[in-house]
């Protein structure tokens, strides 16, 4: 636990990669990664990243973030078989406490914790104190979370937004929108706004050209377009653009999140410049009657390489000290 001779793990634990990392005295340790592909469930991989630190002060309480729904303090990922289950970790690890939380509500948790050197801004006005914030983004899959001050305090409203129903902004989208409608049967914005969705842009905008592409997976696809060597690269890291903003900006109206718009997930990092350079921030602010509200909220890349350890280790330290 922080603050105390023992110890607190915490994990942020994604389709791709399973982080931990331990908290002693109050500070946070070297976060670890251990690909997910690697172990046949989680309490394999955490049992490893365990045994580096055997020697060590017992390991007496634990935080995970996981990219998936949490019910009952469990959760299966969305984007893996694994099941993260705190009951469970208790039992096999000798814990005093172990709670399970969605990912994108630790990595709110970090926002009024985050220094101007974390972020990357793109547009809008500053961040009004007592509103609400949105941090949302695309990685593995797509997830959001809203963070709500109240007295002094905060509360997180957690979502599954990224399986909600992607929007079409023009004939080209829903052209793309109508193909991927035909592989997938319902396109949610994770189909598009993610890794693996990077890929599937690329793909139906090949195939509604008619259209023969190279196979490339989303690292390929985005250097390509930085490169300028492939159209379809490139209008595919054109369009992720202005569909996040088209997204954004519904987000930032559905919260009323004046607080700031928040993009974290491992892609928007990489993307900043190229997203300040897009149609982003206009698709963002393209909201009709509302267009002058919408102008008015910030929209930030959290560049912070670990902002939900951050939430996390806020979360333990209110819910051990219980």
């Amino acid at each position: 636990m922080a603050g105390s001779a023992n110890r607190t793990v915490l994990g942020d634990i994604g389709g791709t990669n399973a982080r931990f990392a331990l908290v002693t005295d109050g500070e946070i340790g070297l976060v670890e990664t251990l690909a997910v592909a690697g172990y046949p469930d989680f309490e394999e991989a955490l049992a490893a990243f365990l045994a580096h630190h055997r020697d060590e002060t017992p390991v007496s309480g634990a935080m995970f973030a996981v990219a998936g729904a949490v019910a009952a303090n469990r959760s299966m990922l969305t984007n893996s078989g694994w099941i993260i289950d705190a009951a469970r970790l208790k039992d096999r690890f000798g814990l005093q406490s172990a709670r399970v939380v969605n990912d994108f509500e630790a990595v709110a948790w970090s926002l009024p914790h985050l220094l101007p050197r974390d972020l990357f801004a793109i547009g809008g006005g500053g961040q009004v104190a007592d509103a609400p914030a949105v941090v949302f983004g695309p990685g593995t899959g797509l997830g959001l979370a809203c963070l709500v001050p109240r007295a002094g305090d905060f509360f997180v409203v957690t979502t599954e937004a990224g399986h909600a129903t992607l929007p079409g902004a023009d004939a080209r989208e829903d052209a793309v929108i109508a193909h991927l409608r035909e592989r997938f049967g319902h396109v949610s914005v994770e189909r598009v706004l993610s890794g693996p969705g990077l890929a599937n842009l690329y793909r139906a905008l090949a195939a509604v050209d008619g259209l023969s592409v190279p196979p490339r997976d989303p690292g390929e696809i985005t250097v390509a377009a930085l490169r300028g060597t492939c159209p379809t690269s490139r209008e595919a890291v054109d369009m992720f653009c202005a569909m996040l903003g088209t997204v954004a900006g519904n987000v930032a109206l559905t919260f009323g999140a004046r607080g700031g718009v928040y993009i974290g997930g491992g892609i928007a990092p990489r993307l900043s410049t190229y997203l300040a350079g897009s149609q982003f921030r206009a698709r963002f602010e393209a909201k009709g009657r509302f267009r002058a509200y919408v102008a008015a909220i910030s929209s930030c890349v959290i560049m912070h390489p670990d902002p939900a350890f951050i939430g996390l280790q806020r979360m333990a330290e209110q819910e051990f000290k219980r």
